[in-house]
């Protein structure tokens, strides 16, 4: 294709010496495959995120390393196959130190917002790129407006990309993206297989509690258990008979969670302790690590936690939402906000603020047919991202095995 004179000019100035403030990583390459996802909006975090667990599921020993947009706010908690880093600065010398370091066998690039000077070093270098989850407007970057070729230019580098839209496709194609590299995937959005439970346990649980309407409050803050026991309160004064699964955030904080129900006058019981709920249990208290799968199938109501206190990020809405769960939220939601904004959009999720407004959503969802609308909004939003996801799955295979 033509030479692009503005990319040419701008990867000029991009030769100037390396930034005084940046130094090259000085995280540990680890030995084997490594996977570069770079995370350039929030709306994509939660789907890659979960691509990282597939490609760890898949492909063994596979790292990925991930680096975030400017605007993007890293998840606090990820898959143990993931290296957290930095972007290294639009500058040549400081792309070459920070490729030369980390020497990735693939780059994901998500939705757009383009750096030139990295970009264009990285295929010069040979690394195999691909483009996800293009979106049209990522693609129209306003300070290159002045630079007409500038982002023709950049396109060129990657050799497929996956478009959001028949829109976001066509555009590739204008700056320059041959048809057959491209392919119209619909948004990366996070869909995996639902959690796991051990299934004898699930049915004398549910024997237990059979007849009982049931809510879940999970992965609860301890600043939050106050607030979520008021609402349960005053939503079991519509319903006398309404059984509330508390799960803490962390598993060290069970014992705070106990405290609170002892002080509160809960009839409570305990999880860790292998016992099961009776006709007057109030709460069940879900101490113990990885039974969410479990929890989530046994409540037609999710409260996700960590969300009615600033700071906490929220929780993964698609957890619940893959098993046939209304979801309800604090405001909070920072690490998952696009993911929100969408469920509460499509009549999956509400969003709730204080001890009364969580206590009217419950007594209002625990209706049969209010939880099922939203389970089903729900379940249909964890489900339509699993193509997007699994074609770009293939392709990761595909480029480790040299097919790319």
């Amino acid at each position: 294709m033509a030479r692009s004179v503005s990319l040419s000019a701008y990867l000029a100035l991009a030769r100037r010496p390396v930034p005084p403030d940046w130094s090259p990583p000085d995280t540990a390459r680890p030995r084997g495959r490594l996977v570069w996802i770079h995370v350039a909006s929030q709306a994509a975090m939660a789907g890659l995120v979960q691509l990282a667990k597939r490609i760890d599921r898949e492909r063994p020993g596979t790292h990925v390393l991930m680096t975030c947009g400017d605007d993007v706010i890293p998840l606090k908690s990820l898959p143990e196959n993931v290296i957290p880093g930095d972007v290294p600065p639009e500058n040549i010398g400081a792309s070459e130190a920070f490729l030369a370091h980390w020497k990735p066998d693939l780059l994901l690039w998500s939705n757009g917002h383009l750096r030139p000077a990295l970009l264009t070093t990285a295929g010069r270098a040979g690394l195999r790129m691909c483009l996800v989850d293009a979106e049209e407007t990522a693609l129209e970057e306003a300070r290159w407006r002045w630079l007409p070729d500038m982002s023709r230019g950049v396109i060129s580098q990657f050799g497929r990309a996956f478009a959001r839209t028949a829109n976001a496709a066509r555009r590739l194609q204008r700056l320059g993206l041959p048809a057959e590299q491209i392919e119209i995937t619909g948004p990366l959005q996070e869909s995996d297989r639902a959690l796991s439970c051990n299934e004898e346990e699930r049915s004398e649980l549910s024997a237990a509690i059979a007849g009982r309407a049931v809510w879940l409050a999970a992965m609860v803050d301890e600043a939050e258990i106050d607030t979520v026991l008021r609402a349960h309160r005053q939503a079991s004064r519509a319903n006398h008979r309404l059984l509330l699964i508390l799960v803490p955030r962390e598993e060290s904080q069970g014992p705070a969670a106990r405290a609170a129900l002892k002080d509160e006058g809960f009839r409570h019981v305990c999880w860790s302790e292998t016992e099961l709920p009776g006709e007057a249990t109030q709460v069940l208290l879900g101490d113990t690590h990885g039974d969410m799968g479990l929890w989530y199938r046994l409540s037609p109501i999710a409260f996700m936690g960590s969300s009615l206190v600033a700071g906490k990020g929220g929780c993964n809405p698609y957890e619940p939402a893959a098993l046939g769960s209304a979801i309800l939220s604090g405001p909070n939601t920072d690490s998952y906000l696009a993911d929100y904004e969408k469920m509460v959009r499509e009549g999956a999720a509400r969003i709730v603020r204080d001890a009364p407004g969580l206590a009217a959503a419950v007594t209002r969802i625990s209706a049969p047919d209010q939880a099922a609308a939203m389970a089903h909004a729900a379940w249909a939003l964890a489900t339509e991202g699993a193509e997007a996801t699994d074609e770009l799955l293939t392709l990761v295979g595909d480029a480790l095995d040299g097919q790319f």
